[in-house]
């Protein structure tokens, strides 16, 4: 026969859970510092408007990893603050960043392919980006996983973003790959436009404060 939790063992499990979560962010923000650094400097040595998108992407998911670790802490210390306020405005600051790092992307890409201007290979770049593929895999499932116990709404968008990130890692892989296969001036340009789409979806999903992973 199967033993019925107490209140007291669902307090316990969910501060195991908020715990959890907690790591996870941290070590989000740990790669995340490693991840923007690395493909800011390689982007801006290489002139590679992608490898510069995806570090700005970086930074703004540290923002967001930041925000959640506070709302979790929050809720772990059983502060006053409310959670749910936290939440709508951390969406709305993220989105915000994100509606203007697309109109970046959009303007830069345009101009790129206008001026018929390319962009050196870099292999410390794709060796970011590749890395960040399995790293992200692994972090969304695990927020995920964790957001479903704790029918946490922020931490549920916060796995979506990790997965976007993936998905962008995926995008600039192919980029960088294509760039030093064929050397052709226009591909940079176009990879930057492929993003886009990503990324107004992911501001819409953060304004809103809706989420895929429901």
């Amino acid at each position: 026969m199967r033993a019925t939790s107490t209140p007291a063992d669902i307090v316990v499990a969910r501060a195991r859970d908020l715990r959890r979560a907690l790591q996870l962010e941290w070590l989000s923000m740990a790669w995340m510092a490693v991840e923007g650094s690395g493909a800011l400097v390689t982007g801006l040595a290489a002139g590679s408007l992608v490898l510069i998108a995806f570090s700005v992407d970086s930074v703004i998911e540290l923002i967001s990893a930041g925000v959640l670790l506070w709302r979790l802490w929050a809720e772990l210390r059983h502060s006053s603050i409310s959670a749910e306020a936290a939440e709508r405005r951390a969406g709305r600051i993220g989105g915000a960043l994100l509606i203007l790092l697309s109109a970046y992307i959009l303007v830069g890409g345009v101009r790129s392919l206008a001026a018929h201007a390319g962009q050196q290979f870099s292999g410390v770049g794709l060796a970011v980006t590749a890395a960040a593929i399995p790293v992200m895999a692994l972090l969304a499932r695990g927020k995920r996983r964790l957001a479903d116990r704790l029918q946490s709404h922020a931490l549920r968008a916060d796995a979506v973003e990790s997965l976007t990130c993936g998905y962008l890692s995926v995008i600039v892989c192919v980029s960088l790959l294509a760039q030093l296969a064929v050397g052709a001036w226009w591909i940079g340009g176009v990879s930057a436009l492929v993003i886009v789409p990503f990324l107004w979806r992911e501001a819409r999903e953060a304004w809103t404060g809706q989420d895929c992973c429901r």
